[in-house]
Formats: structure tokens, C-alpha cells, sequence
């Protein structure tokens, strides 16, 4: 699995001229901030793997599968990185290239969701040490 750097942003240039046909049907939703003004970007190098797509502002990644993650050592290669990606603080939501095809606008929704459940940046909550604002 571990490959050099120069290996994985080579694998990463190629993965992004050669998008699977249900990634360039959600990349035409995400890029260019037309996703609830997030910037994503795709083909990602993180953590020794390439992510599909990726908002590092929300700390959020969105990997579409294909038929090919359907067998037992996908899955198990799948959830380590996950957990790998978890660890550093990434949200890791799965959608299956039959689903972005299908039902893009429930794929959608769940991204909208996991954006909207995203927890309060430290730097701004109360707790941190800010103060909230008093009325006058």
C-alpha cells in the first residue's frame, strides 16, 4: 500500500484525467464552490491513499466506489483507510457509483447533510476562549 509521493500525485494526475463516468457527474456538482460554497477538490493524495474528493476546510471526504470494492480485501483495505483518515480528523462518507448514477440527488442530500452536522470550528466556539457578543 505505501507508495513514494512522486507515485501517488503521478497515480493522482492520472486518476483526475480519467474520472469513472458517476465521478464526473458528482465533480460537476462539487468543484468550483457550487456545492453550498465548499471547495473540493478531487484525486487527493491523504495519508498514503487518493481520495475521491475531498473539502479540507470541512475535513470532509467523499470516496465513490466502484464494482471493484465489492470484494472482501477491498472492504477491509476500505475501512483501514478510513480509520486512518479518521484519526486525523476526516469525515470519510461512501457513495457507490450505482448510487451517484441513480440517485444523485439522495448522494446530494447526504453531502449536505454531512456538511450540516459538521461540528463548530474550535477557533469560533465559545469554549475556545472567544467571547461571545453581548446585545446592546
Amino acid at each position: 500500500m505505501p507508495q513514494d509521493k512522486d507515485e501517488l500525485l503521478k497515480r493522482a494526475k492520472s486518476l483526475r484525467r480519467e474520472m469513472t463516468p458517476a465521478e464526473a457527474r458528482l465533480w460537476y456538482h462539487l468543484r468550483a464552490k457550487r456545492f453550498d460554497g465548499v471547495k473540493f477538490i478531487r484525486q487527493n493524495p491523504r495519508q498514503g491513499f487518493i481520495v475521491d474528493f475531498v473539502a479540507r476546510s470541512e475535513k470532509l471526504i467523499i470516496e465513490v466506489d466502484g464494482d471493484t470494492h465489492g470484494s472482501d480485501e477491498a472492504i477491509a483495505k476500505d475501512a483501514h483507510g478510513t480509520a486512518r483518515l479518521e484519526r486525523q480528523g476526516y469525515r470519510v462518507i461512501r457513495f457507490t457509483n450505482a448510487e451517484v448514477v441513480g440517485n444523485l440527488e439522495a448522494v446530494l442530500a447526504a453531502i449536505g447533510d454531512a456538511l450540516a452536522a459538521r461540528p463548530l470550528s474550535p477557533a469560533l466556539s465559545p469554549q475556545s476562549g472567544e467571547r461571545e457578543k453581548k446585545e446592546v
